[in-house]
């Protein structure tokens, strides 16, 4: 009976230990979970040109793992810093969709280097019926009278292409996708642009052409004339028209005759 009894024990015994090795062996081999950090995010939706204040900002827990490039893990180095661009609700910050630090909120945030601001006053229609919107890249039509050989005649052309807006009327947001009628449009431009838009809006009217947001290539024309509008061929340029009658009044002089007559000691020449 005891030995019977010392049987079922080791039995038990060996089941136990088994058991506590599996167990084990499974807990060792279980992935350890991924460490996790702190970052910074946005607490909710915020537009670009909105200096950053506490209450915008919030921090997450994020693996390790996939970490976003250039996150940044302490909040209140982003206090006071301006957005260059609209970010999402629990989006990463980072400082590449941030101006640079000392910059001042709104629409001066937003200028690239060496580049300016000058706004146009547009209606619904040289608007491109409020679709030009913060974001967009357009083309700068300039309608104005020309002289030529004396004459003044009309022409259209693009003066200005790919230029980006920046706002429309007081508005920098890029996030609405519906048409907004306004009647200025700020755009981004070089100094010498911003010459040249100067002097067209001067000299004739201005339009604006939406163009497709990743389409490099230039547009290459001579110009929009009522000549070409319409199919009219110019006139053949006509050659002076003195020579030519010159030369038809000589040609129509009858051609004379002359003989030599000899009187004495004389030598005379008559013609007919």
């Amino acid at each position: 009976m005891n030995k019977r009894r010392a049987l079922i024990m080791l039995a038990l015994a060996l089941l136990f230990g088994l058991a506590a090795v599996l167990l084990a062996a499974r807990w060792l081999l279980r992935p350890a979970p991924a460490a996790a950090n702190h970052i910074v995010v946005a607490a909710s939706d915020i537009s670009l040109g909105q200096r950053l204040t506490p209450e915008l900002l919030k921090t997450l827990d994020w693996p390790a793992e996939s970490m976003p490039h250039g996150a940044v893990h302490d909040s209140a180095a982003l206090v006071g810093r301006v957005l260059r661009t609209s970010v999402l609700r629990d989006e990463p910050l980072n400082e590449a969709k941030l101006a640079p630090a000392g910059t001042t909120g709104g629409l001066s945030a937003l200028i690239a280097t060496g580049k300016r601001a000058i706004t146009v006053r547009v209606n619904d229609v040289v608007g491109v019926a409020g679709f030009a919107l913060p974001g967009n890249f357009v083309d700068i039509l300039v309608n104005m009278q020309a002289s030529a050989s004396g004459s003044e005649h009309a022409i259209s052309r693009i003066v200005l292409e790919r230029i980006l807006v920046l706002a429309v009327a007081q508005e920098v947001g890029r996030d609405e996708t519906r048409p907004k009628v306004v009647n200025a449009v700020t755009l981004e431009v070089t100094p010498a642009q911003a010459e040249s838009i100067d002097l067209a809006r001067s000299v004739g009217s201005l339009s604006l052409v939406l163009r497709n947001q990743v389409d490099p290539l230039p547009g290459v024309t001579t110009g929009a004339t009522r000549n070409t509008l319409l199919h009219i061929e110019a006139p053949p340029v006509q050659a002076d028209p003195v020579p030519q009658a010159r030369a038809v009044t000589a040609s129509a002089q009858p051609r004379r005759h002359c003989i030599d007559v000899i009187a004495g000691t004389q030598q005379v020449q008559e013609c007919l």
